[in-house]
């Protein structure tokens, strides 16, 4: 009895004896816990979870590694010592009985020495970084859908305070800074004070760079060419908005460098901006090297074609443009007869006094 009130005096902590029910027998439970470098491990949590009624019981060690408890319904349990919400180790079909003293014991160095799976100092440190980068990433991804909710439902300014702040707590994932970016540029699309609006256009073209500069800078694994090419598009769009259009023709430039799966989209892009700015010559390169990559794309014709008919004379009554200005025009009404710029088309080829090609290179209709 003397030794019983000796163990249970030097216990700093000690689990709380729940009453049990009436009849069903109570167990005793003691051990130890030792670290990896056998040491006695104090305010270490050991849990044990009884395997028919799920209950869970804590208990906490004191100064020299002991825990202990009289009120434990017997049963089969698993034990396990606990590292704040991750297991070190487990004991699974633990049986605790009225009749045995139960003593449960986790010795580190010892299961470690056998070849059991117990992590080391610095494998639980860097399981517990892990486990943090992972809470801290599922906080993010709700700061992402958050936004787009928020974006969807047209409220750009909760999307750029919702990004804002998840940029702020964590300034280590482009992605954050890519979407304040975009957000941004969807507000300022849609202010209506134009003055207003360069500011916030400026602040998105900030982000969008910071995210490139991250993105480029990642190595291990590298960022997806996708990603880096969706980048920069958005980059050249801000951009553009923002009036300095040389600048989004380089942008474009290095989205289909980045990406070369799209780049038939981002020079698309690139030579209406081209087009815009009056750049004809240099536009009608880009859309005759969109032509060469893909064939089908109707609008890369008929943009060739606009460009062309910049390039045209007047003579008489009579407009002349540089040779391969109807076919440009033609192929666009053969390739999309109903397109958005049909009627365009056949009104630049009237003003030519050409035909209309029903069908491209097969036969002509006036």
């Amino acid at each position: 009895m003397k030794r019983f009130t000796s163990i249970l005096l030097a216990l700093v902590a000690v689990a709380v004896i729940a009453p049990a029910a009436w009849g069903t027998e109570v167990c005793t439970v003691k051990g130890t816990v030792k670290d990896e470098n056998g040491k006695p491990m104090p305010n270490a949590t050991v849990q044990a979870i009884s395997k028919e009624t799920g209950r869970s019981y804590p208990f906490k060690t004191g100064k020299n590694g002991d825990y202990f408890s009289l009120g434990v319904v017997c049963g089969n349990y698993t034990f396990s010592l606990m590292d704040g919400n991750r297991t070190v180790l487990t004991f699974n079909n633990v049986p605790l009985k009225s009749t045995l003293e139960n003593t449960i014991d986790f010795d580190l160095k010892a299961e470690k020495a056998k070849g059991g799976n117990v992590p080391s100092e610095a494998e639980r440190k860097q399981q517990e970084e892990a486990q943090k980068e992972n809470t801290k990433i599922k906080g993010l991804n709700q700061s992402l859908q958050d936004a787009k909710a928020a974006a969807d439902a047209k409220d750009y300014a909760k999307a750029v305070q919702i990004m804002t702040q998840a940029s702020q707590a964590d300034t280590t994932h482009h992605l954050l800074f890519f979407k304040l970016g975009d957000y941004q540029r969807l507000e300022a699309a849609n202010n209506p004070d134009k003055s207003a609006a360069k500011p916030e256009l400026q602040q998105a073209i900030d982000n969008y760079k910071k995210a490139i500069d991250m993105a480029k800078a990642e190595t291990n694994p590298p960022v997806k060419p996708e990603m880096l090419g969706a980048y920069y598009n958005n980059l050249a769009d801000a951009q553009l908005k923002a009036g300095v259009a040389d600048d989004a023709i380089q942008s474009y430039q290095a989205a289909a460098t980045a990406d070369p799966t799209k780049a038939t989209t981002y020079e698309f892009n690139e030579g209406a901006v081209l087009t815009n700015t009056g750049k004809i010559d240099q536009a009608i390169a880009v859309f005759d090297k969109v032509i060469a990559a893909d064939p089908t794309k109707a609008d890369a014709y008929y943009w060739k074609g606009v460009n062309l008919m910049g390039k045209a004379t007047l003579k008489g009554n009579k407009m002349e443009a540089p040779a391969g200005t109807q076919e440009a025009f033609n192929k666009y009404l053969e390739l999309a007869p109903t397109g958005q710029f049909a009627d365009p088309a056949k009104q630049m080829l009237a003003s030519m006094g050409a035909t209309v090609e029903t069908t491209f290179g097969k036969g002509k209709k006036k």
